[in-house]
């Protein structure tokens, strides 16, 4: 166990003070044409209110310069040290839709995407089919491929363009890189095995993806597919016995539900809306004391390049945030797990917003909650896997270190 872990662990008490942590994914921006940031830009006069009221700071949540992925920055949120626990995104996004892993099994996070003519890759998400369309597909890969070589292929759907696919047989290995070009216009990037252990890994996933591109070959636009993230399951302490706390994750997509799980959260139904989203929280309010909120839009919007949508969102977080101040939490804190700024249509290095309320913060006065009121706020700038030491002082939960 990572030697901050160690000590949270040996200071944590129990008690009933409630803590949240609303996790708006991809937070995060660099200004636009007008000097603003998306969260700038917004405008969250509750927001502005609570930063008046809060600790303020800007957030690594690996290390300078390193842009994270949504998992490593999750990690981070939950006091985890990301360079110690890495976990693929196939097997976050299989423990969200309810896969079944068993021992030796690889999974992988996959797209469906639109590929054209000489395997060029047109649209890497195959315009977010429908939740309802993707399962059609799904469906019909699976009952045209049940196996690969004696491998056993089992298929999950996800939401809009995502599902999920695990390998079954013997002497698989996760460690094979991602079979996707990442950027549309090129051509396919085939897996490829990072070392000789998983060759006949490699071989399997690019047979496996030339069978679904023949399946699919009649479909529009979803007529192929892309895969990352190939991982199996790891062991990774448990948040509630950590900290000991009891702590609950509310989320709309899979793969924080699957992260969440990972760590030892319950995981509750959240809805598929914002509205529902936030109602949820106090639906659960009497049975947990730490609560994981995960908005996924911010970053979606972000990926997509849409300044005035991601705007919206933040905007959307603000109308909904009394459900959460309504229950009167101990602890509140405010951030996102890495930035999505969508002049870059993609996640970035840059440090991300905090706010962090309790009764005994000390007050910023800022005037708002931005990018550079948090640069100039009081927690200064802080490593990710930090916060959750902060949060549980702040609700009282550490006991004195030493005499």
């Amino acid at each position: 166990m990572h030697s901050r872990m160690s000590l949270l662990h040996s200071l944590a008490t129990d008690n009933e003070k409630k803590m949240v942590l609303l996790v708006m994914d991809g937070l995060g921006g660099v200004q636009g044409a007008d000097g603003l940031t998306e969260l700038e830009k917004a405008q969250t006069p509750l927001m502005d209110r609570l930063a008046a009221e809060s600790e303020l700071g800007l957030l690594s949540m690996v290390d300078v310069g390193i842009t994270p992925g949504s998992g490593p920055g999750h990690l981070s949120l939950f006091g985890y040290d990301p360079l110690s626990w890495s976990i693929g995104r196939g097997i976050l996004e299989a423990l969200g839709v309810g896969a079944h892993v068993g021992a030796g099994d690889i999974c992988a996070r996959g797209n469906f995407c639109t590929v054209g003519s000489e395997g060029i890759i047109v649209d890497r998400r195959a315009g977010r089919i429908p939740t309802e369309e993707s399962a059609k597909v799904v469906k019909k890969l699976q009952d045209a491929i049940r196996s690969i070589d004696d491998v056993q292929v089992t298929f999950y759907p996800g939401l809009e363009h995502r599902f999920v696919v695990v390998f079954s047989g013997e002497g698989l290995c996760e460690e094979v890189n991602d079979a996707d070009p990442q950027k549309e216009g090129l051509p396919m990037r085939w897996a490829v095995a990072q070392n000789e252990k998983a060759r006949r890994t490699e071989e399997i996933i690019n047979a496996f993806i030339k069978e679904v591109w023949d399946v699919l070959n009649d479909e529009h636009p979803a007529n192929g597919c892309l895969l990352r993230g190939f991982s199996s399951a790891p062991h990774i302490p448990s948040l509630g016995e950590l900290y000991k706390i009891k702590p609950v994750a509310l989320a709309t997509y899979p793969m924080y539900r699957g992260l969440a799980s990972l760590v030892g959260m319950d995981v509750r139904d959240a809805g598929e809306t914002l509205e529902q989203l936030f109602h949820a929280v106090g639906t659960y309010w009497d049975d947990y004391n730490f609560f994981y909120v995960h908005v996924k839009y911010t970053d979606s919007r972000g990926e997509d390049g849409n300044f005035s949508e991601k705007v919206r969102v933040i905007e959307d977080v603000d109308r909904l945030l009394p459900k959460i101040l309504d229950l009167r939490p101990d602890v509140l804190a405010i951030t996102g797990d890495h930035s999505t700024p969508a002049i870059l249509a993609g996640h970035s290095w840059h440090d991300v917003p905090l706010l962090l309320w309790s009764p005994y913060a000390r007050r910023s006065g800022a005037a708002e909650f931005g990018e550079k009121s948090c640069a100039q706020g009081n927690i200064g700038h802080m490593q990710g896997e930090k916060l959750m030491g902060l949060m549980l002082a702040h609700s009282l939960k550490l006991n004195k270190y030493g005499a």
